[in-house]
């Protein structure tokens, strides 16, 4: 089975509600529709294999294959190398849907040998919503000063132009009111039969639709129509503004780039891993390199269990190539740490509120969640799932009338944390058209920084608090280099499987402690930079971990971290420590500096 990836919202009613962590199944639907029990015991196509990069597999397709089948004859079963992904993994076919307990067979037969980082099952997501524009003033969410967002206020200065973002989602259906800021994209939907267009992987990103009859998504699951759901998030984001027709886009002058990847029944780990990096820029064999790599990625889907090394790994590199990666919470009800990607770290974790600045009923909730935007209630908590009883407090966007294939553009009003997290993309390109240097990391402090407190109650954890985006703009427009920065060009080999190397900086003339933000900006050269485990270490010994080893077979480390260092002396001398945990590839330290 491939674990799926659910829609995390839509029309009438609040969450995708899953139950069992073995499946994430991304329907774009905005109703409660649990996943059945039954789906626990669904059976498995294709795993994850991360092979250590010291190994032939991780760099050989053929030693790959060799080594599934090897794995596959000593579990009893037909085991075959399928592809590799963009982050350096293989995807292995099972040979059919095996049981849960034969998939666990072969799974054992990976782990026991030392060349394999990790296996996993290829899980699947669900799609868990003053210009003249003629609906713009239904969008509450946009301007109302009590749970709004405050986004008129940020038109002044950026409307976002020169900014692509990627909605890793169903898709795109024609609309007149978006299609002017419509970059290509590409379908990523590898199975023909939930891309509904005839064939795999193409460079057609056309939303089909992802309708499903009773049952046909697991055992228990009810019919569906289709959502369109990537076409609502692409409105929130960039529906063209000023047009006399329609809603106003919060980043109407960025342009959306769509990639789809959620079809009948979600979609797959291991083709949304393949999005992430190709909207970002990085290579995925057998598909054409992206002319137009986004700035910002917006996910607003999701299922249940913890991130992944797969989903984390892809974070990782798309972040280091520089891009924002915003992603929805996810509408349980319940603690974000459950589900994933929202629990993954490295992104911008969204829950939603209400048109009365509460926590949305249905939003999930927790210790990571970054910021909250604007999702609505489409309908009332007590309310019967399904039904539509306060229309006017949802998230109003473009959609198409179809029950299953397209029909005509519509607009209509969503509820989700789909609905939230499209807000912060939005926000996030607004911010890149003011200062086009932003890092991922400056970004997402900046939303945190300048958000203001709910006006109603959050139970559980709802970040930073409600974006503003009016103030993040302003904000990011007007700063100046102000902090010192600290640099040691000095090169220092690193070892290959070696001990740790430190490269110094002594930090002088700062009062006090170090700031919250502070800023480590590492270029390392290195011919595979997931050998290497990355840590600063602070005047007084503190040990503050920036990357831990992956099966990331980049070359190269050349990012920016905020490290929370409130707490640390500012002067003294600092360390960037570096070690190479794994065999065969070399590098060195080329420079590092602290920006206080």
């Amino acid at each position: 089975m491939a674990i799926s990836a659910t829609l995390l919202g839509t029309a009438a009613t609040s969450s995708m509600a899953l139950s069992k962590p073995a499946v994430a199944r991304a329907a774009a639907i905005a109703q409660t529709l649990p996943v059945p029990a039954a789906a626990a015991n669904a059976p498995v196509e294709n795993l994850i294999v991360g092979y250590k990069s010291s190994s032939t597999e991780a760099r050989s397709n053929t030693a790959a294959a060799d080594d599934a089948q090897a794995k596959g004859r000593k579990a009893g079963e037909k085991v075959a190398f399928e592809r590799r992904l963009g982050t350096g993994a293989a995807l292995v076919d099972l040979g059919g849907k095996l049981a849960p307990a034969d998939a666990a067979d072969v799974m054992a037969q990976f782990r026991a040998d030392p060349d394999v980082a990790y296996v996993e099952p290829d899980g699947r997501a669900y799609a868990l919503a003053t210009p003249d524009d003629t609906e713009y003033a239904k969008q509450w969410d946009l301007f109302e000063p009590t749970a709004g967002m405050n986004v008129p206020g940020a038109w002044a200065t950026s409307t976002g132009t020169g900014v692509t973002v990627a909605v890793i989602d169903t898709g795109y259906v024609t609309h007149s009111d978006v299609a002017g800021n419509i970059v290509p994209g590409y379908d990523f939907i590898s199975s023909s039969t939930a891309a509904r267009d005839g064939n795999g992987r193409d460079n057609n990103p056309a939303d089909q639709g992802d309708w499903s009859a009773a049952g046909e998504c697991g055992t228990g699951s009810t019919a569906s129509n289709s959502s369109w759901h990537g076409t609502h998030v692409a409105g929130t984001i960039a529906a063209s503004t000023n047009n006399a027709k329609g809603v106003a886009g919060i980043a109407y002058g960025a342009k959306i780039q769509p990639v789809r990847v959620l079809g009948k029944c979600g979609g797959s780990t291991s083709d949304i891993v393949d999005a992430i990096t190709w909207a970002s820029g990085g290579t995925v064999a057998g598909v054409p390199a992206n002319p137009t790599p986004a700035k910002v990625i917006n996910m607003s889907l999701g299922g249940s269990g913890a991130c992944t090394t797969t989903y984390q790994n892809a974070i990782n590199a798309a972040v280091n190539r520089g891009t924002t990666v915003v992603v929805a919470a996810g509408n349980s009800n319940a603690d974000v740490a459950g589900f994933s990607p929202a629990s993954c770290n490295n992104v911008i974790n969204v829950a939603a509120t209400n048109r009365t600045g509460d926590r949305s009923f249905y939003s999930n909730y927790g210790a990571t969640i970054d910021i909250s935007a604007p999702g609505g209630e489409t309908r009332r908590a007590t309310d019967t799932p399904g039904t539509v009883t306060t229309p006017e407090n949802g998230i109003l966007s473009t959609l198409n009338d179809g029950t299953t294939t397209p029909g005509s553009e519509i607009y209509k009003p969503y509820q989700g944390t789909s609905m939230a997290a499209p807000h912060i993309a939005g926000l996030a390109a607004l911010m890149l058209g003011a200062k086009s240097t932003l890092t991922p990391a400056q970004i997402e402090s900046a939303i945190k920084t300048n958000a203001r407190p709910l006006a109603g109650t959050c139970t559980g954890g709802c970040g930073a608090g409600l974006a503003d985006a009016a103030k993040t703009v302003a904000a990011v427009a007007t700063t100046t280099p102000g902090g010192a920065t600290f640099t040691n060009t000095a090169d220092v080999a690193i070892p290959d499987h070696g001990s740790a190397v430190s490269s110094a900086l002594a930090v002088t003339g700062q009062s006090g402690n170090a700031p919250a933000a502070l800023k480590v900006a590492v270029d390392i050269k290195h011919t595979y930079r997931g050998d290497l485990v990355v840590d600063l270490v602070a005047p007084n010994g503190t040990v503050k971990r920036l990357q831990n080893s992956s099966s990331d077979s980049t070359a190269n480390l050349n990012t920016t971290y905020t490290v929370d260092a409130s707490a640390l002396p500012a002067n003294g001398t600092w360390q960037l420590r570096v070690q190479d945990v794994a065999s065969a590839d070399t590098g060195y330290i080329d420079s590092w500096s602290l920006t206080f």
